[in-house]
């Protein structure tokens, strides 16, 4: 796909990439998580992410929530390990209008001690609602048990003890340490000439002041694979498998995302769907995922099911994956993969804010942005020794952790 980057003289880099669509999207993505916390201020990326909605130096919180949602536009922000973003859909008319409000509450929010207290009761309802949905939970517990006192376990959210404890002083180092300007990117997806997009970036971004931190992150160590079961008052098991893995810089890489999209990726034709699922009935839900980050990755599988069937359906998973390692792939079985793959990630292309949020993040990751036809060359390029070299070494029983919660009742 077509795009542009202008550099403005702090760092900031404005990305756009034309379409002809009245609907237009933008981004400011940060290149800044909960992995940059200290150990104290666990939830302080995602506590800043919701502050910044509040109020800046000229804007209340109505005047911020209204400058777009009163032309009809969508604006959002998440937080995860590694990244911060905040993001908007709207009319074309409105881009000026829209890069202002992210300079706004990204770079002149004032963080008021009332706003702080009143959210702080709002995170702590979100984390609670959370541990209530424990196949939402058992994924972060099963992070903190893969990165053990490394900052990549933390929760994103925190907890109620280091959530209540965090102070305007936390939030102002946090962003003079982390948000570093040759770090972030402003992108818009739309109906505009590059030279628009340039200038108001430059309007808005360039008198952001320079920031230049180092980055102060350190790798994950690979742990000794755990087996933990935990009883909880849960109605159904909740159980994963994983492990530590690839980066995002890592030649296995695609591989591995093609590996993970033939086990128990999108669709209701993965191996592990059709095996554990489909062929006896034993998990509604059963999934997995690579997420590769950018000094290490993590690839987890989970599925949920009765008490008395989670050893049967774990050692149906691992017949599947000593299957998978020891019978390499035929050539067609792998081009059909491709091509599924493929068919899939070009239809994702249609999720115009989440590809422009992606091609920021590329950005950042590998500054450039690599073209629909590069991608999927990557993935064609996976050869049937490298399937099994990354199955051997992804897939081996003997390196995979374990998370289970049980029904207690």
């Amino acid at each position: 796909m077509e795009y542009n980057v202008h550099t403005l003289r702090n760092g900031i880099r404005v990305l756009h990439v034309p379409s002809a669509s009245p609907i237009s999207h933008a981004c400011i993505l940060i290149n800044s998580g909960s992995r940059d916390e200290e150990d104290s201020q666990m939830g302080l990326a995602h506590f800043i992410e919701h502050l910044i909605f509040k109020r800046t130096e000229k804007r209340t919180t109505n005047q911020i929530l209204n400058r777009l949602e009163s032309v009809g536009a969508d604006l959002n922000a998440y937080t995860t390990k590694e990244y911060t973003c905040i993001h908007a859909s709207f009319l074309q008319p409105y881009v000026d209008r829209t890069l202002e409000l992210f300079n706004d509450i990204v770079f002149h929010s004032v963080f008021p001690i009332e706003e702080l207290d009143k959210e702080k009761g709002v995170i702590l309802d979100e984390i609670t609602s959370y541990l209530d949905q424990p196949e939402e939970a058992i994924n972060d517990d099963f992070e903190d048990m893969l990165f053990a006192n490394h900052a990549l376990g933390r929760n994103i959210l925190g907890t109620p003890s280091t959530v209540t404890a965090l102070d305007q002083h936390d939030i102002k180092q946090f962003i003079k340490n982390n948000y570093r300007t040759d770090e972030i990117v402003v992108a818009v997806l739309g109906n505009y000439s590059f030279n628009k997009v340039a200038k108001i970036g430059e309007k808005y971004f360039s008198d952001v002041p320079e920031n230049s931190s180092l980055s102060k992150r350190v790798a994950p160590i690979v742990n000794a694979p755990q087996h933990v079961k935990v009883n909880k008052q849960i109605m159904q098991a909740h159980s994963m498998l994983g492990t530590q893995t690839y980066s995002l810089h890592h030649p296995y890489k695609a591989g591995l995302l093609l590996l993970n999209n033939i086990l128990g990726g999108n669709g209701m034709s993965s191996v592990l769907n059709l095996q554990i699922r489909e062929k006896y009935g034993i998990a509604y839900t059963i999934e997995s995922n690579y997420s590769p980050l950018s000094d290490a990755g993590i690839f987890a599988l989970y599925f949920g099911t009765d008490k008395e069937k989670v050893e049967r359906a774990t050692n149906l998973i691992f017949k599947e994956f000593k299957k998978i390692r020891s019978a390499k792939m035929t050539e067609i079985q792998l081009q059909k993969a491709k091509n599924k793959f493929i068919g899939q990630i070009a239809l994702g292309e249609e999720n115009r804010i989440g590809l422009i949020i992606s091609m920021a993040k590329s950005l950042i990751d590998y500054d450039k942005i690599d073209s629909l036809e590069t991608v999927f060359n990557k993935i064609r390029a996976v050869s049937v020794a490298d399937m099994d070299a990354i199955a051997n070494d992804v897939l081996d029983e003997g390196n995979l952790s374990s998370l289970t919660f049980y029904p207690t009742a």
